[in-house]
């Protein structure tokens, strides 16, 4: 209407400037609005083909998981995906769970212990008795969350779509009122013709319509430089109100690997090690990998070694025994020992059944992630932190970062319910942040007002399931994802109000005729271009590193 008005009085550079603008606006709009994501479950590589069943006969059948009954006997081979949640009937293995709860460090598993479905069966083959059919199996409950979460996934209608529904229909209803009664009672219809086209021409919204997804968008190409993905100019705005930030523990704050802290007593120190590393030097297991890396000699590789599953190893030559492994190993061999309260896995030593001492085994802190919580505590933003680890281990990473609560020992449909309470408990206009990097955190992802997730360390499935992807498990890109958000709401917001207040004021003056036509031209173009210029200052921080 507004150009049309403009050509009906042969203001032509004025018509063909609002044209020109509204198109940009447009364009940039498009760029702006982020993309459906697609279905994960396929991604999530959690659930096993097979199920090795051992029929009535006692011979191995491989059947669909979906096919066995509770109390039917399956059997699982090293290396193999677990199906099925049951009992273990027969065998001692060791169990990898970092697909489902996130956390890198095997456990052992012994008869008559539950094993879950999606775990990995590491190392000897175990017979398990059924207790949960597939469709209440943990596998198949996580595959429903990450399908059903996005249904109750919270959403903020953007600050154009609540603005145009109103502003619009208003200032096109007042131009024709302002012509009809103005023409009416004056009788000079051409007067008012024109100031209701003037009208007409500065309520035109290019300013807003234009800038306030530029300002997004320029964030999100800027913020992409610095390795950071956001998916959409909402995603932006609601990580900028997030209240709470909730953290996944392995992969997030620490770097899921593991090295040696302590060795005690210090004065049986390289011994320890040298016993520790011989042991373990045959060993692919997280633990073995650390100590061998700590260990700056060559290991003699001139001793026997046997792996006793759930308690350690065993090497001997014709000089000596030794002995690396948790105290049901010394246990097992009559070994007195001193057990440790130190905070981590400890692994204790000993030769020729004489105990030496321990090693203690600890997953290390990112470097950033301390300065990262200061910051968010300085914002008054509340931190959780949900882990599958034990209560020590938990207790003592949230403490030395000041991490306001923590909770520990959850399986990923546990850490949605803790997500739950909190998003419940929250204040109306507050959201919750949640940051985690693995195929386990994608259903809290989803669930949460916005989900950020780890690329450099994270599975697809989580990087699908996020709003915000960190293109490596840096946290200090947390922190500049924050300060870009942060300056990008304030330019929108300036924006919005230099927008409003400036139109408003040339609308009043347009009705009593002390605007002319270029003055309206400023009003919409020259507002315009303003807030352009403005909006191009988004994502553009300082001393990013601070």
């Amino acid at each position: 209407l507004a150009t049309a008005g403009a050509f009906a009085i042969k203001e032509f550079p004025e018509a063909v400037a609002v044209m020109l603008f509204y198109q940009i606006g447009e364009f940039f709009q498009d760029l702006a609005v982020h993309k459906s994501r697609q279905e994960i479950a396929s991604l999530m590589d959690i659930r096993a083909d097979i199920a090795h069943l051992i029929n009535s006969k006692g011979e191995l059948e491989d059947v669909d998981p979906e096919l066995v009954e509770i109390n039917d006997i399956i059997r699982i081979l090293p290396g193999e995906k677990i199906p099925l949640d049951g009992i273990v009937i027969k065998g001692n293995s060791s169990i990898d769970s970092k697909a489902l709860t996130g956390e890198s460090m095997p456990y052992d598993i012994y008869e008559g212990e539950e094993v879950i479905s999606g775990t990995i069966n590491l190392e000897s083959t175990i017979d398990v008795r059924i207790s949960k059919k597939y469709e209440d199996s943990a596998v198949n409950k996580i595959l429903e969350l990450v399908e059903n979460s996005s249904n109750v996934k919270s959403k903020q209608e953007k600050f154009i779509t609540k603005f145009a529904k109103w502003y619009t229909p208003i200032v096109v209803i007042s131009a024709v009122l302002l012509l009809v009664f103005g023409g009416l009672i004056s009788r000079d219809w051409n007067t008012w013709i024109s100031r209701s086209l003037n009208f007409l021409v500065v309520s035109c919204p290019c300013a807003i319509v234009i800038s306030i997804p530029l300002s997004f968008f320029t964030s999100i190409g800027r913020a992409a430089k610095h390795g950071i993905l956001v998916k959409g100019s909402l995603y932006l705005e609601n990580f900028n109100k997030a209240k709470t930030y909730v953290f996944d523990k392995t992969g997030t704050l620490t770097k899921g690997n593991f090295v040696v802290s302590n060795i005690l007593p210090n004065n049986h120190k390289e011994e320890i090690l040298r016993i520790a590393s011989i042991c373990e030097s045959q060993s692919k297991h997280p633990i073995a990998l650390s100590i061998r890396k700590y260990y700056e000699y060559k290991i003699d590789t001139s001793y026997q070694i046997t792996n006793i599953p759930g308690k350690g190893i065993i090497a001997k030559n014709d000089r000596e025994v030794l002995y690396a492994g948790n105290t049901k190993l010394l246990e097992e061999f009559g070994i007195k020992y001193q057990i440790s309260n130190e905070v981590g896995t400890v692994i204790y030593v000993a030769k020729d059944k004489e105990f030496l001492g321990v090693i203690i085994i600890k997953d290390e802190i990112k470097e950033n992630t301390k300065e990262l919580i200061d910051y968010l505590k300085s914002l008054n933003i509340k931190t959780v932190m949900l882990t599958g680890d034990n209560e020590m281990v938990a207790k003592e990473v949230s403490s030395s970062l000041g991490i306001d609560e923590c909770h520990y020992f959850l399986l990923p449909q546990d850490k949605v319910k803790h997500l739950d309470n909190i998003i419940n408990n929250k204040k109306d206009n507050e959201l919750v942040a949640y940051i985690g990097d693995g195929i386990n955190d994608a259903p809290s992802l989803m669930r949460s007002d916005i989900g950020i997730s780890l690329g450099g360390v994270g599975s697809d499935a989580a990087i699908e399931a996020s709003d915000i992807v960190l293109m490596n498990d840096n946290l200090s890109l947390l922190l500049t994802a924050k300060k870009i958000a942060r300056k990008t709401i304030f330019i929108v917001n300036e924006n919005i109000y230099f927008a409003i207040i400036v139109k408003v004021a040339i609308l009043i003056l347009s009705i009593f005729g002390f605007v002319s036509i270029w003055i309206a031209v400023f009003g919409d173009v020259g507002v315009a271009l303003i807030c352009v210029l403005n909006a191009l200052r988004s994502g553009k921080i300082k001393n990013i590193k601070s």
